[in-house]
């Protein structure tokens, strides 16, 4: 792979979005988002790929093989970002990919399978609160109920920020593909956590993909004047919240084997006045791991506490599911080919899972996915300060091509068959080749 190629397509791209000194900004549908497709778009057309957008957004760039009639290949991630996000996060796979393509053309080599490289809408919740709208719709997962009264900061609807970019929302399930239209889905992503780092592993292979738990919890208490109502007959629905989130953490902890977390990230406080014991609390809870019962476990505490607090405290307590996504096994035969490519190569590898959710997730019901890990500096994403480095990048782009090469077959004098002598070498930082397996 030609990697200084491969990181001035990472700088242009992200010059898109880009304010100094405060990340990049590309919400699903907005101007920034669709100019970084169309940016995708002209690299790949320049590429000899035929490039499609479906009726959700999603960009689809397809290489052909010798035999177009066979289920394709695909890799891919995503264009948007948070507010104020990182440079890598999403991007990193999309470009990588594309850099993948580009590098099969220099070396003239034909797959007998078709390769997809897909950018897919809306992957972050940033916009609407509601992630991998793209993939989900892909794998014909979508519940377009479910969307069209979702507003952003700004009122916009999603049917309108949808039309905004020339999209028609009552089409949005058009974009379900059938069951063999596709052989393998890849996804390299940065970590976004810190294990790989501390570790000293080059390669996180995932086995699986937690899925959350959200709740809306709402605490009733009453008011009162914060220097005339005695302690012991307040009825403080902050004090009932603060309960709340400490025994959460408690059950979290509780469930560490199993890797599952909990996070108490909204509290809203009224009347809000400092003299003023508070009446009125809302708390929005994520609970996610890849272990359902685990999961449960804490649900099922929190449901007990909150009959204790309500006898213990006067309140009245309220909690609805805002969602509830299944956690997802990724292929086993995808995860031992992760395996052994990255043997071969010798990197370091670990198998692990993600706490956060990825395109991957939806993919996997669908066709066999893989996906691919790469060290994330501190454990920083959705932030500016996000960071790989090319070597890093650059290893986890070799295991990408290899794999993908490997599902989708190279032709060779009429023949497909194992790639053990394919004279491949990618760019180290200082420039000089080196082996890459």
């Amino acid at each position: 792979m030609n990697i200084t190629r491969l990181e001035t397509a990472l700088l242009e791209v992200n010059e898109i979005g880009a304010v100094k000194g405060q990340g990049i900004t590309r919400l699903a549908y907005s101007r920034e988002h669709w100019a970084a497709n169309a940016y995708f778009i002209q690299k790949c057309e320049e590429a000899g790929m035929s490039v499609s957008i479906d009726a959700c957004g999603n960009v689809i760039a397809r290489r052909e093989g010798s035999d177009p009639q066979l289920p394709a290949v695909a890799c891919g991630s995503h264009l948007d970002t948070v507010q104020h996000g990182g440079r890598y996060d999403g991007t990193l796979g999309v470009i990588v990919g594309l850099e993948m393509i580009r590098s099969l053309n220099d070396r003239g080599v034909v797959t007998r399978y078709p390769i997809e490289l897909i950018s897919f809408a809306c992957e972050e919740s940033a916009r609407f609160g509601v992630s991998t709208i793209g993939s989900k719709a892909m794998a014909g997962k979508l519940n377009p109920d479910s969307l069209e009264h979702l507003l952003d900061n700004e009122g916009i609807s999603f049917p309108q920020a949808l039309a905004a970019v020339g999209l028609d929302f009552a089409q949005i399930t058009n974009a379900q593909r059938k069951n063999n239209e596709l052989k393998a889905f890849f996804e390299l992503h940065i970590e976004q956590g810190p294990l790989l780092e501390k570790r000293g592993v080059e390669i996180g292979i995932v086995t699986g993909i937690a899925a959350p738990v959200r709740l809306e919890v709402t605490i009733q208490g009453q008011a009162s004047h914060s220097g005339t109502t005695p302690m012991n007959m307040r009825k403080d629905a902050l004090i009932g919240a603060a309960e709340i989130i400490t025994a959460l953490e408690k059950a979290a902890l509780e469930q560490t084997e199993h890797d599952t977390v909990a996070t108490a990230g909204v509290c809203e406080v009224l009347p809000g006045a400092m003299n003023v014991v508070p009446d009125w609390v809302s708390l929005k809870i994520d609970i996610r791991g890849t272990d359902a019962t685990s999961r449960q476990m804490i649900i099922e505490q929190l449901y007990s506490l909150f009959h204790e607090l309500e006898k213990k405290r006067g309140l009245q307590i309220a909690a609805r599911i805002l969602s509830e996504e299944k956690p997802v096994a990724l292929d086993k035969e995808t995860i031992r080919l992760l395996s052994s490519e990255c043997e071969a190569q010798g990197v370091t590898y670990t198998d692990m899972m993600s706490g956060a959710g990825h395109d991957a997730m939806n993919m996997a019901s669908i066709c066999k996915t893989g996906m691919i890990f790469i060290p994330s500096r501190d454990g920083i994403s959705h932030h500016k300060d996000e960071y790989s480095s090319i070597s890093q990048i650059a290893k986890g782009a070799a295991l990408l091509e290899e794999v993908v090469l490997r599902c989708a077959e190279e032709v060779r004098n009429g023949s497909t068959g194992a790639f053990n002598n394919m004279d491949r070498s990618i760019q180290d930082e200082s420039g000089k080749k080196k082996s890459a397996i």
